[in-house]
């Protein structure tokens, strides 16, 4: 019987993790979040997908996307697709000589300690640690760049195993003139009317953590200026355009124009996390050093 695809079909797992995303979402621009990349692209590569397909995959609505007949009967072959491939990839690195284990971590949090503890248990293991982005570290774990994490809330769990480490203060940037600067710390009543700052890339979860939302009485936060990174925290307190949030070893890297005080009862949370079918020896070594 003669094929009805006369070329072969190369499936790129890189689109078929974004047309994963977007079927779990039911949304390009949630989708587009947590895969950290640019809506546009996200929704090219999948109008591409469908062209090498020859079929549609989603129906475009004004609240998102909905899987077509051709896009749910893809869904479940792509999402296998997708554990064989990762399944390949650590099988690979496991007979390819010795066990390996990749440590990231988020800014401002250190691994040094758990990471040589980890040695001194595995001498003949390679354990190493790379610093990830800040919005990057579940997706590092679930595209297995890195085996486990540290990194501070909120991270979109699904399919991770998370342990708390502990609380950390978060801060507020300010300007040396502003009529808060003298206080030895705030409290979330103090900037209720201040304007906060939003980071491009940051997913919503990520975006209201740093924002200190939703407020007790359901309100959101003043807008302030989008920024591309949060490194340009600096410029836009200093301009007098809103104040800032930031963790704590952010928050000592701030110019002499600027000051950092403590928010009072607003902790931010460091967690150690892992996914959740991994439990090689060598992983769970590290989520025990991570603990101390």
């Amino acid at each position: 019987m003669p094929s009805t695809t006369p070329f072969p079909v190369d499936l790129d797992l890189r689109v078929v993790r974004y047309f994963v995303a977007v079927a779990e979402h039911g949304h390009f621009g949630r989708a587009a979040e947590r895969c950290l990349v640019g809506q546009p692209s996200l929704s090219r590569q999948i109008r591409g997908l469908e062209r090498r397909l020859g079929v549609e995959l989603f129906r475009r609505t004004p609240r998102g996307a909905e899987l077509t007949c051709a896009g749910a009967a893809f869904r479940p072959h792509a999402e296998r697709l997708l554990r064989v491939a990762d399944g390949a990839v650590a099988a690979a690195r496991a007979a390819g000589g010795p066990e390996r284990l990749v440590v990231g971590y988020a800014p401002g949090l250190a691994v040094t300690g758990a990471v040589r503890a980890v040695r001194e248990r595995a001498p003949g293991a390679v354990v190493r640690s790379v610093h990830l982005g800040w919005n990057d570290a579940a997706t590092a774990l679930r595209e297995r760049r890195v085996d486990a994490v540290v990194a501070r809330l909120p991270l979109r769990t699904e399919r991770l195993r998370v342990t708390r480490l502990y609380d950390e203060p978060r801060m507020v940037v300010l300007p040396r003139w502003h009529r808060l600067a003298g206080r030895e710390s705030l409290a979330l009543a103090d900037i209720r009317d201040e304007r906060l700052p939003t980071t491009g890339g940051s997913t919503p979860e990520c975006a209201a953590h740093w924002r200190l939302e939703p407020r007790p009485g359901g309100e959101r936060a003043p807008e302030g200026p989008e920024l591309e990174s949060p490194d340009d925290v600096w410029d836009c307190v200093a301009a007098g355009e809103a104040l800032a949030v930031v963790a704590r070893d952010h928050g000592r890297l701030v110019p002499p124009e600027l000051t950092v005080l403590p928010l009072r009862a607003e902790p931010t949370t460091v967690v150690v996390a892992t996914r959740e079918d991994d439990g090689r020896a060598l992983v769970t070594a590290f989520e025990l050093a991570a603990r101390g």
